[in-house]
């Protein structure tokens, strides 16, 4: 079994012991070089905001433990979106899907895998994982998607699409490292490190392809634009040379920069650092909201979408992916600023009533007032550092309800990772040093 990260410095000293490396050994195994910032993966120690906000551990167990039981295992028409799907010669099959579209998706897929490795659910991850790699895995090295996940399949199994989502595979990636931390890793699919290596190759490596797909023909190159060394929208040549600031996962990549493949740890360091760069230029300057897709230089990139250059559905993530690399690493305080503008102008639109979609510069577009911008906005306490104010978002995701209904995919997904962030419990699983 594999723990979650202590202070690096204490757990190399303990497994020098039980493994007789030296240390030239294991910093060569956990580290390129690279600065180990002043977060949780420095000091082993991860901000539990609920505890600082006054409820006890039991507490936070239990609101946790009923958001995985209700989106997981919850009534099938009202609650859960997490559904079994029989079993193939890989074992058991599940998939997680988005109710109200009635597709299955790689964002989805690999949230809830995610979800389970923290939660500690093997059974429910290894499901969800055999059901991608069995109906949404491109395994055709002619297909112009070979190697990557097509981002949406009808619950049947059968594509709506043949391209990938690179947050999917981002999600993925990091799924599979931490499952293979905690649990070790097995045969087949199941080898869950040698899984995270071979598609974290892909997403940088994947040559030019063009050829037909079931939606007519498609040209697909890698997941990543190597001059600004920022993830792409999509891989599609001809349509993704830009970026979405919700992809962009700093705290992940310092991570591949330690533990990924070796040729390509220093891109992956250099990754973080161009997205930390990245989020004060997209995010903007009075209101601290970031487009749903950008080019690479920050500014908002419009598209047919009639979200792509204001704050929507996407970009609901973004303030919580700065701020967890914060929590993590410390290496940005323009992450805190950030934080602090964006939970300010939320404040200032009325905590309990605010909006889930706005231009850029503050003007509401949609008012329903989502628990998915809820859960994320009380992420961004991570990083903010007025205290009374942050609390107040802290406060209002402990009490928002376990999404239901029709829109209990996005909104539960968030809340329940959201959840997890906020007490303390979305953690850094690491590998055991000398497995590779």
């Amino acid at each position: 079994m594999g723990n979650f990260l202590v202070a690096p410095a204490l757990f190399a000293g303990v497994l020098l012991a039980a493994f007789h490396l030296s240390p030239t050994a294991v910093q060569a195994q956990t580290s390129p070089g690279l600065s180990d910032g002043k977060g949780a993966y420095a000091t082993g120690h991860y901000r539990n905001l609920f505890a600082e906000s006054g409820h006890s551990e039991k507490e936070i167990d239990a609101k946790i433990q009923a958001a995985f039981q209700q989106l997981f295992h919850g009534d099938a028409a009202t609650q859960t979106v997490f559904y079994p799907a029989g079993k193939n010669a890989n074992g058991p099959l599940a998939y997680l899907t988005d109710f109200a579209n009635h597709d299955v998706r790689t964002e989805g897929m690999s949230y809830g895998m995610m979800i389970a490795v923290q939660l500690d659910k093997k059974v429910e991850f290894d499901a969800l994982w055999n059901w991608a790699k069995t109906y949404m895995y491109i395994s055709d090295p002619n297909h112009p998607s070979y190697g990557y996940f097509s981002w949406s399949n009808k619950t049947d199994g059968t594509p709506n699409e043949e391209t990938a989502a690179p947050d999917g595979e981002e999600y993925f990636v990091m799924a599979l490292y931490f499952a293979d931390a905690r649990w070790g890793s097995g045969a087949g699919i199941y080898n869950y490190k040698q899984q995270a290596d071979e598609l974290l190759t892909t997403m940088r490596h994947r040559a030019v392809k063009s050829g037909p797909t079931r939606f007519g023909p498609r040209t697909v190159g890698n997941e990543v634009n190597e001059e600004a060394k920022m993830i792409r929208f999509v891989p599609g040549v001809e349509r993704g040379n830009f970026t979405d600031p919700s992809y962009h996962l700093p705290a992940f990549y310092e991570l591949w920069a330690r533990w990924g493949p070796v040729e390509d740890r220093q891109f992956w360091a250099e990754a973080a650092a161009a997205s930390r760069s990245f989020f004060p230029k997209t995010a903007n300057a009075a209101t601290g909201l970031a487009p749903a897709y950008a080019n690479f230089d920050g500014t908002p990139h419009a598209t047919r979408f009639p979200q792509s250059a204001i704050f929507g559905f996407d970009s609901w993530r973004t303030a919580s992916n700065w701020s967890v690399d914060w929590s993590w690493w410390q290496k940005s305080p323009e992450e805190q600023e950030l934080s602090d503008r964006i939970q300010a102008f939320f404040a200032a639109q009325g905590i309990s009533d605010y909006g889930d979609v706005y231009t850029l510069d503050g003007k509401e577009i949609e008012a329903r007032h989502s628990t998915g911008l809820v859960a994320t906005n009380a992420v961004a306490s991570l990083a903010a550092t007025d205290t009374k104010r942050s609390r107040q978002f802290v406060e209002a995701l402990w009490n928002a309800p376990i999404p239901s209904g029709q829109q209990r995919y996005y909104d539960g997904m968030l809340y329940i990772m959201s959840l997890m962030h906020a007490g303390g419990r979305f953690r850094i699983w690491a590998p055991k040093y000398g497995h590779e």
